[in-house]
């Protein structure tokens, strides 16, 4: 194996027994010896980060994501596949480890650069310090609708490029022939004017041995052969075959099984020591009483029997109309003027409200939500050796690894996650708290130990989508243009840009003000955007209405100057038949939001008939610049679909002396097979920037249902979840 160099990008190297590796290098030095003994297996011989061919030709992706049923493994892999020139069928995949060697530069990388250009000599600079940053932080996350547009861009479609080139030239070396009459088809390299073929196999030796390109030429999308179709997912066959391994399956000689009480009240803590039983054994810490026994059901029944005592805090009397009132209080103009903070001013408001025109305000009101992924929140944790090995489901495996490290107080090196296929995740599992749980009561115990959280359990801990309200106040001009748009709303998050308006109004003064609460915060698919594509969609709906305008024409007017999103606006009323004379009690709604670099626009198609609200057909329109699986795509816009209407419709967390009120799916329902709505999505390649797919199908699903709502009933809808019994009367 040829000595590698600090100006290394994409690196390659020898393998014993015909299998080659490749993948991106990152300066300083050779990370090959740190990295083979995390992936490595007893026939492959590693020499970088993505990419391995077997002696049988087939090529292995290695790819730093957490697959949580989105699929975003597989197109990762079907980038890299596509850049190599290798069929489908000869194309597996595996997940990085969770070790400071897999922490994921391409996505800081992609996140914070995106597609500038960078010079072919300081790319392994550049590179290099961003994967110093992500150690630093322990970056491998799944979230964000990150991966496709960081990790494929700027890790597997480079790596399978560089794979390509390096294979090329050393076949051209073998043959003795210009590399550029040298050609790839199907996992194999081509001599055109001889006639010679080869699999990529044979020249595994030879391609390893070579120095690698720095800057790969990628693909034209004309030259795509994989990207941009409907690839079947790997994760599929064995998730039907039962073969898959999730978190919950983890069995290990001698394991028992855990259950947990924590504090109902967040802050609240644990006040005294419980003894176990012969069966059951007890674990108390700071904020939680742990059971174990030889099963879980066992386990749990005996914390049922328990009367679990903890210590008093100042939040035991607060209930959820205090937090609003909290709320609703900090948006009083007094108040944003001394503790408000600006998001985006342009124009002049206050010169336009003065203006004796029309004006328009509204308040709406959106409540905490849970997560709720279907597998329910688990963690096996087993201390021997001095080390702490931890089975679990996460969106953060690195990051998890750090936080158990630090509650054990371990070095981060004495802890090893075996991250497995997660049963939803939606932000939830991207905080720790549960594997910490678990791993503090197993240092109490010789043996394994996996802990399930109940249903009761995941509800009423998790970690919650906020809260929020906004407040907005609009006004015309003379000539009846909307000429000031002013936004008040609590607690700004993540992405900042979310309570931005694409709309062309010409004054605009967007504030926030924090508002904080014992509840604890927690992503939640789309984060801030549900909140305010809640709070912009209905509010511009509402002033299309009271100027007397269309809908759907009245937001086009305000978007020629954002030439995407008016072709995603007018695709998705053209597909909906927006023009279509509906019958009596039926109702068409209609909004669009840009998210993740994804913009969206759905047009609702409802029926209510005594208070009954039926949702006939949602027609959805999204432009992510290129859909790389479109099938996959698709499935992304309707999963956060039905998401967002589950929240709109029955999703409400409250808060009831200082706890959460709720505790199951009898009393925080989710959307049902019988009543989810046919789903008709188009997808726009517009050949814009790369947007995700994950989480830019749920906010406009809110609005769009509300102002439908509105269309059939005269009856406007300003807080979720949606109340039936408020569309008995007009308001």
């Amino acid at each position: 194996m040829g000595k590698w160099t600090r100006r290394s990008l994409i690196a390659a190297g020898v393998v014993g027994g015909g299998i080659f590796v490749v993948g991106v290098a990152i300066r300083p030095g050779h990370r090959v010896p740190k990295l083979s003994p995390l992936v490595q297996g007893e026939e492959e011989t590693l020499i970088n980060a993505w990419v391995k061919i077997d002696q049988e030709n087939n090529v292995t992706a290695i790819v730093p994501h957490a697959e949580m049923g989105q699929g975003a493994q597989s197109v990762l892999a079907q980038m890299l596949a596509d850049e190599m020139d290798v069929p489908w069928e000869q194309v597996k995949l595996e997940q990085a480890p969770a070790h400071d060697e897999y922490a994921n530069y391409t996505l800081g990388k992609g996140f914070l650069l995106g597609g500038r250009k960078i010079p072919g000599i300081l790319q392994g600079t550049v590179d290099g310090t961003f994967l110093a940053l992500s150690k630093a932080i322990n970056l491998q996350v799944t979230g964000g609708s990150l991966s496709i547009r960081t990790t494929g861009l700027y890790g597997m479609r480079v790596a399978g490029a560089a794979a390509r080139e390096m294979l090329m030239d050393a076949a051209a070396s073998a043959w003795e022939v210009d590399v550029a009459e040298v050609s790839t088809d199907a996992a194999h390299v081509v001599h055109g004017p001889s006639g010679q073929r080869a699999p990529y196999a044979a020249f595994a030796l030879a391609a390893g041995a070579k120095t690698p390109p720095s800057n790969p030429r990628l693909k034209t999308p004309d030259e795509y052969k994989l990207m941009g179709t409907d690839a079947p997912r790997l994760d599929i066959p064995a998730k039907t075959n039962g073969q898959a391994e999730f978190g919950i399956d983890a069995v290990l000689p001698n394991m028992r099984y855990a259950s947990v009480r924590q504090a109902p009240v967040f802050g609240a803590e644990t006040r005294e020591n419980i003894s176990g039983t012969n069966k059951v054994e007890m674990v108390r810490l700071n904020h939680a009483y742990v059971t174990i026994a030889d099963s879980w059901w066992q386990a749990e029944s005996h914390l049922r029997t328990l009367d679990l005592q903890w210590t008093s805090t100042n939040n035991d009397t607060l209930d959820q109309e205090s937090i609003y009132t909290s709320l609703h209080e900090a948006l009083e103009e007094e108040n944003v003027r001394q503790n408000g903070e600006e998001q985006h001013v342009q124009g002049d408001v206050n010169v336009a409200l003065q203006a004796p025109t029309k004006q328009l305000q509204a308040t709406y009101q959106v409540p905490y939500l849970s997560q709720s992924p279907m597998e329910p929140l688990n963690c096996t944790a087993w201390h021997h050796d001095g080390i702490c090995e931890i089975w679990t489901g996460s969106q953060n495996p690195l990051g998890l690894r750090g936080d158990v490290a630090n509650a054990l107080g371990l070095d981060e090196e004495q802890v090893i996650v075996h991250n497995q296929m997660l049963g939803g995740g939606f932000g939830r599992r991207a905080n720790s708290d549960y594997s910490v749980i678990t791993a503090l009561a197993s240092q109490h115990v010789s043996y394994p130990v996996k802990l399930i959280f109940s249903r009761e359990e995941d509800t009423r801990q998790s970690r919650y989508r906020p809260a929020a309200v906004g407040k907005m106040h609009a006004s015309f001009d003379d000539a009846g243009s909307l000429n000031a748009w002013v936004s008040r709303f609590t607690d700004r998050h993540d992405p900042a840009e979310a309570s931005l308006i694409p709309y062309a109004i010409p004054n605009q003064d967007i504030r926030f003000v924090s508002v904080p609460t014992h509840v604890p915060f927690g992503v939640w698919r789309s984060v801030d955007h549900t909140q305010h594509a809640f709070f912009i969609e209905s509010f511009i709906d509402e002033i299309a209405v009271a100027s007397d305008q269309d809908p759907f024409a009245f937001r086009a007017n305000l978007l020629q100057h954002r030439p995407r999103h008016l072709h995603v606006l007018q695709l998705a009323a053209k597909k909906a038949a927006w023009d279509q004379i509906r019958g009596a009690n039926r109702g068409r709604g209609i909004a669009i939001q840009e998210s993740f670099g994804t913009i969206v626009a759905q047009v609702f198609d409802v029926t209510v008939e005594q208070d009954q609200i039926t949702i006939n057909k949602v027609t959805c329109v999204a432009d992510p610049g290129f859909a790389f699986n479109p099938d996959g795509f698709k499935a992304q816009m309707e999963g956060g679909i039905i998401f967002g209407l589950t929240a709109a419709l029955y999703g409400d967390i409250s808060i009831e002396n200082g706890a959460v009120k709720q505790s199951n799916f009898h009393d925080y329902r989710m959307m049902r097979m019988n009543e989810s709505p046919p789903i008709e999505t188009h997808i726009v390649q517009s050949d814009g920037p790369i947007g995700g797919g994950g989480e830019p199908g749920t906010p406009p699903a809110a609005p769009g249902l509300a102002n439908a709502i509105y269309d059939a009933t005269k009856v406007r809808l300003r807080q979720l979840p949606i109340d039936s019994t408020l569309l008995k009367s007009p308001a």
